[in-house]
């Protein structure tokens, strides 16, 4: 028998994350599920950039917003219409941006959109993958062109943040496709990208132009900039290679001059992860994608970019992830296991601050 209400970590409005009301332990009411749904109780989440941006940019307090992107958990229930799927299976996946996520006990999220959990890893570990892979599986084979098959490829590609989240996963990615890859990462961060098998590395804070020609490289075929692009543009169109491509997946307030890409017909390919859900386009592929990644965790070609674990996920612990995020000086990514173990409160007895600025 199943609840009929569940803890859950919510956001009322935008505060900076140290206010002990910017994430609060709530009790809500079981979600309902939907024919093409199944309902999961979440075992084990992990942290996103996606988190902090979305809680900066709540507005108004007039309801709870359940953030969390990343889950593994196990099937309670299925919708009219799920038929590969059953109750007690484990599965993993990246949440749809405009339903509540991960942080609550039970979800419910589209069938098309999960995958069975690898069989090898802790929860936390599985919890790491799903975002992050999706993000740089699209990045690669989708939208750069590159052949998603084992040593299918030739050339090379620069990855700037290659010891983040998403650069963590990537670099696995590009060399199991065939690609020499060239991570960029402060020296501090190069011991994690070699646990990983990159051996070619390039520090952020000197000249990055003259280091890839130090390693012996005239141009490079593929650049996936996973940080700000406006500090890097100038090496980009030093380096990038004629026909080559450069993949990005973080806006700037800056306008890119792309101008400086064109005498070379440089491909500019943006990837957004959540694009598929938000319009409902294709978003099979997206479990797809899990599948592949279970795969090539099973057999130990992808291994999990897990760096931080918190026991128990609650708002204390989340408060704490968010603020780890928030000084860009993370590596791999940041996982919360179960169970949910904070103090909850009814809706009726959330505490809300009058004042609707977000100041960090």
């Amino acid at each position: 028998m199943l609840p009929t209400k569940m803890r859950a970590v919510a956001a009322f409005q935008a505060l900076p994350i140290r206010d002990p009301n910017s994430l609060q332990d709530v009790w809500l009411p079981l979600p309902t599920v939907q024919d093409n749904d199944v309902l999961v109780r979440v075992q084990a989440i992990s942290m996103n950039p996606a988190d902090v941006r979305f809680r900066h940019a709540i507005r108004g307090k007039t309801r709870p917003h359940v953030l969390g992107y990343d889950g593994v958990g196990e099937i309670v229930a299925v919708g009219t219409q799920v038929h590969d799927y059953a109750i007690g299976d484990r599965v993993y996946y990246m949440s749809a941006r405009r339903r509540h996520g991960t942080n609550a006990e039970y979800q419910v999220i589209d069938q098309h959109l999960i995958a069975k959990a690898p069989r090898t890893g802790s929860l936390a570990q599985i919890a790491a993958l799903p975002l992050t892979a999706i993000t740089a599986w699209e990045l690669l084979f989708e939208r750069m062109d590159i052949r998603p098959a084992a040593g299918a490829n030739n050339g090379s590609i620069m990855v700037v943040n290659a010891a983040g989240g998403v650069g963590s996963i990537l670099i696995q990615l590009a060399q199991w496709a065939g690609l020499d890859v060239i991570g960029v990462a402060s020296r501090v961060n190069w011991p994690w990208l070699q646990k990983f098998g990159v051996t070619q590395l390039a520090d952020y804070h000197d000249d990055l132009t003259s280091q890839v020609q130090k390693l012996g490289y005239d141009y490079i075929d593929y650049i996936a900039l996973l940080y700000d692009p406006v500090p890097y543009f100038g090496t980009v169109a030093d380096v990038i290679a004629p026909m080559g491509h450069v993949g990005m997946v973080v806006d700037s307030n800056t306008p890119l001059p792309v101008d400086w890409l064109k005498g070379k017909s440089v491909s500019i390919d943006w990837e957004y992860v959540f694009a598929k859900s938000d319009y409902a386009y294709r978003m099979n592929t997206q479990g797809e994608i899990l599948r592949w990644i279970a795969e090539l965790v099973d057999d130990s070609t992808i291994k999990s970019t897990i760096a931080y674990k918190f026991n128990g996920i609650n708002a204390q612990n989340l408060r704490q992830a968010q603020a780890m995020l928030e000084t860009k000086n993370t590596i791999g990514k940041i996982t919360l296991e179960g169970p949910f173990d904070g103090d909850a409160k009814e809706l009726d007895d959330v505490k809300l601050e009058e004042s609707q600025s977000y100041v960090e």
